[in-house]
């Protein structure tokens, strides 16, 4: 089993793990959204290795992020997994707008993008878009919402 306690700066790695990355040579942590905010769980790798996360409490794992051990020897990358989402569209932007400012009001995990909204499952939340005029489609895809306006990612 490996044991994480890091989360590498993307910046800043070094040119061994930057090598690690370009080879594929590090275990691909699969993780739904959820998931990516367990800083203290043991999850399995793709490859089918355990590894166990004790990382600082209130990290949150985004695409990308390189796992390291205390020796800061670089274990896994961290991928979203796909899940079962919701994505709302737009025709026109004001509706796009309004329907990410009434979503918001919810506090629920939602990822904005340009073209998009996208959030977990929820008949209640889906009725309100689709009575606003938008568009729904139910798909299996990486989740990946925003951290809210007072988390900030830090790199270790």
């Amino acid at each position: 089993m490996h044991i994480v306690t890091k989360r590498l700066s993307k910046t800043g790695l070094s040119t061994e793990v930057k090598k690690l990355v370009d080879q594929n040579s590090l275990l691909t942590l699969a993780l739904i959204a959820e998931d990516r905010t367990r800083s203290r769980h043991r999850f399995t790798t793709v490859e089918g290795e355990e590894i166990n996360l004790q990382l600082q409490r209130g990290t949150v794992l985004r695409e990308g992020d390189i796992l390291a051990d205390e020796h800061d020897w670089a274990i896994a990358i961290v991928v979203a997994k796909p899940e079962p989402v919701v994505t709302v569209t737009a025709k026109h932007p004001l509706e796009f707008l309004r329907a990410a400012y009434h979503l918001g009001n919810r506090h629920i995990s939602l990822e904005i993008t340009e073209t998009y909204l996208r959030l977990t499952p929820d008949s209640v939340l889906e009725d309100m878009v689709l009575q606003m005029g938008l568009t729904v489609n139910h798909e299996t895809q990486p989740f990946q919402p925003e951290s809210g306006a007072y988390h900030h990612h830090h790199d270790h």
